[in-house]
């Protein structure tokens, strides 16, 4: 059986696309996105059937948030984009789904063979 599609959310960039208080917390932003994401670990997301792996990719203020089940947290020991761009790397080929707007960073895993989509595709 195939893997199933890797999914890499850059969880500064999604959560930063909503002007919510976010920066008041950005620990607790980051754990409300990464226990929204988990309803599509086996849902999947739109044109993508589940099952999906998601990996969140968090940085600054909000590493050491824990990983739940459908949804494994990665905190960068430095720069969220630099993690990111390993993540696709190691992934060796297999198809992968960049979730973030920043276009450095869409360039960067797309000249690695990543898909990318925006916020939009895991906000309510």
């Amino acid at each position: 059986m195939d893997a199933p599609l890797l999914v890499i959310v850059d969880a500064a960039n999604v959560v930063g696309s909503v002007p919510d208080g976010w920066w008041r917390d950005r620990r607790g932003a980051a754990e409300r996105l990464r226990d929204r994401l988990t309803a599509y670990a086996e849902s999947g997301l739109p044109g993508r059937p589940g099952p999906l792996e998601i990996v969140l990719v968090v940085e600054g203020a909000a590493r050491g948030v824990d990983s739940v089940a459908g949804v494994r947290v990665e905190s960068a020991p430095g720069s969220g984009d630099d993690r990111m761009v390993e993540l696709v790397a190691e992934a060796g080929g297999r198809e992968c789904l960049v979730v973030t707007a920043d276009r450095e960073l869409r360039r960067r895993v797309g000249e690695l063979g990543a898909e990318v989509t925006g916020p939009r595709t895991v906000r309510n």
